[in-house]
């Protein structure tokens, strides 16, 4: 009796601990940081930068893990501008760059707001052990840039080889049964062939070139040295077992010694003693800063609705990881929108290759009918291209970054047959009835040797599906089918490219798509509110617990299958997916 009385003590006693636990959590979630003078922002930059995070635990605090490993280029950008805008903090210093961009434009953003942040007078310094491509375009936009006496550079240029898995589909029996409209959608290519086509050779270099022309351009004026010099760099071989003092005459970097000799610099810079403590405000603490002068909300209201990641017809299972679009929750958030009287315009913000054609439809007429009540303005970030073109094309005004990705109008089925594999290796055969002809029709496309009829019927719809992308961007950027279908077939363009052919109509920033978006709407006044609002630290807690049976699973399945994982994974991504898919055919993350 003792024993069980002592447990029900300790439980009781445990429970309250607990609870209040995390209601200081939760109120420590809500504090605010106040910037004290000869204060500086440290940006660690050694994750990954995408689109948007939602909040984490206020624990990460306690454990040393605030910036965390993923961050958020709209927390990164909003950070940038609190510290140019609060008087006590004096600069930014950024250490680390292993950085990955999901996407050349999440680079160039970051970077972007460095270069305004230099605009107030406040300086930018920057030190890593290595600094990896696109880490050392973004850093190169700082005032002085140091590395380690050890360190190391990666200046290579853009590119980089496709995996090819026809070969081995061939081998085990399974043939990707393809229904495309548009010779430069290559998504398919992946599964149907062994190498590159001519015509997903070209658009690869058309915008791997561009984009490279911009940074070697960019950073050439940061560092200056000519754009020529950096390209010359980039092709010499040298420069892969360069040592620092070859950074140096190149003009890379400013100086390299080891990191404790990084503090005496920036106490230099703030005119402190070597050995005095610097006040440091990290991501976390600049989310939550509290500003020396009150900042108050101006005018009307307009509303920055955040779309990235795939499009999907339904909620992603744990086979679809990351953010996703999916269609009819993001309609109902634009109704919402639609019938909101606070909020004046919308800025729709895309960073999406596409996805389920369905879904991109079922949302471009959401957009339509908010845009029949209020101005809707576009920002594409990394790229808003396929289904993520066709979300984007029917607003009142696009703007772009010059490194965004879009276009890719075009449409795709794409259908796995076994029949190689489960008949005539594993021996398996299929026999049955049915009421009318096509009963069977999902059935005999994955596992039936004479499929030419059903095949044929899926061309008909993706062909129907290819027109209607047509018309959607014809009525949404004021041209006719033919004058689409020139630019379109599946074609990838570089936003600067994109702006000469009227897929866009501006190159610029978010910022620049609030304003037009606030001119539109004929408000001098306005302030910006993001939309969804993102889950707290707790509701993704949970959200991670209830995902983290399907991540075991998914991880143990990656061990058992070995190479064979990405192949299989495949497979069954296609199956899960919608038969007509408006999708960009390749990853843009960079580093």
């Amino acid at each position: 009796m003792a024993t069980v009385v002592g447990v029900i003590i300790v439980g009781i006693i445990g429970f309250v601990l607990l609870s209040l636990t995390v209601m200081g959590m939760l109120a420590s979630d809500d504090s605010k940081v106040k910037a004290k003078d000869n204060s500086v922002f440290v940006l660690k930059m050694n994750g990954t930068v995408s689109e948007r995070t939602e909040g984490g635990s206020p624990i990460d605090q306690i454990i040393g893990m605030a910036n965390g490993e993923a961050m958020g280029l709209d927390d990164i950008l909003k950070a940038i501008r609190l510290a140019r805008d609060e008087k006590n903090i004096k600069g930014i210093y950024i250490e680390g760059g292993t950085t990955i961009f999901d996407a050349p434009a999440t680079a160039q953003q970051v970077r972007d707001a460095l270069l305004d942040f230099k605009k107030s007078g406040k300086w930018v310094y920057a030190y890593a052990d290595q600094m990896m491509q696109a880490s050392y375009y973004v850093l190169s936009a700082a005032d002085s840039l140091f590395l380690n006496k050890t360190g190391m550079i990666d200046f290579k240029g853009l590119g980089g080889k496709h995996e090819y898995l026809a070969g081995l589909y061939e081998k085990l029996g399974i043939k990707y049964q393809v229904a495309r409209v548009g010779k430069y959608k290559s998504y398919v290519e992946s599964v149907t062939r062994k190498d590159m086509s001519a015509e997903d050779r070209e658009q690869h270099e058309a915008y791997l070139k561009g984009i490279w022309q911009l940074w070697t351009s960019q950073m050439g004026e940061s560092r200056h040295v000519s754009a020529a010099q950096l390209d010359s760099l980039a092709n010499d071989s040298i420069m892969m077992f360069a040592t620092t003092d070859d950074y140096l005459q190149a003009h890379l970097v400013d100086r390299v010694f080891y990191p404790e000799d990084m503090k005496k610099v920036v106490c230099h810079k703030l005119g402190l003693d070597d050995d005095e403590d610097i006040n440091k405000l990290n991501l976390n603490d600049m989310l939550r800063l509290k500003p020396s002068e009150k900042v108050r909300e101006k005018g009307g209201q307009v509303a920055v609705y955040y779309a990235y990641g795939e499009i999907v017809d339904e909620m992603a299972s744990g086979f679809l990881s990351g953010h996703t679009i999916v269609g009819q929750q993001t309609a109902r958030d634009i109704q919402k929108l639609a019938a909101d009287k606070d909020v004046k315009a919308v800025v729709l913000r895309v960073n999406s290759g596409g996805g389920s054609a369905i879904a991109s439809e079922q949302i471009w007429h959401a957009i339509q009918q908010l845009k029949a009540q209020k101005p809707v303005v576009v920002s594409m970030g990394g790229m808003a291209a396929s289904g993520g073109y066709m979300i984007s094309c029917g607003a009142n005004y696009i703007f772009a970054e010059p490194t965004t990705i879009t276009g890719s109008i075009g449409i795709f089925g794409l259908v796995p047959n076994f029949s190689g594999l489960v008949t005539d290796k594993l021996g398996v055969t299929w026999d049955g009835v049915a009421t009318n002809k096509y009963s069977d029709f999902e059935n005999n496309l994955i596992f039936g040797s004479e499929n030419s009829d059903e095949m044929r019927f899926l061309q008909g719809y993706t062909d129907r599906g290819y027109e209607n992308f047509l018309s959607i961007v014809g009525q949404g950027r004021g041209m006719t089918k033919d004058e689409v279908n020139e630019i379109a077939q599946g074609r990838v363009w570089l936003a600067t490219d994109a702006l000469g052919i009227k897929l866009v109509d501006e190159l610029g920033s978010l910022d620049d798509a609030v304003k037009k978006a606030a001119e539109l709407a004929k408000m001098d006044e306005y302030h910006a509110t993001a939309y969804p609002e993102k889950a707290g630290w707790l509701d993704s807690f949970l959200s991670s617990q209830e995902e983290s049976s399907d991540s075991y699973l998914d991880s143990q399945l990656h061990k058992l299958l070995g190479d064979l994982y990405e192949p299989v994974m495949q497979l069954r991504l296609d199956q899960l997916r919608n038969r007509l898919q408006a999708r960009l055919p390749y990853d843009v993350s960079i580093q």
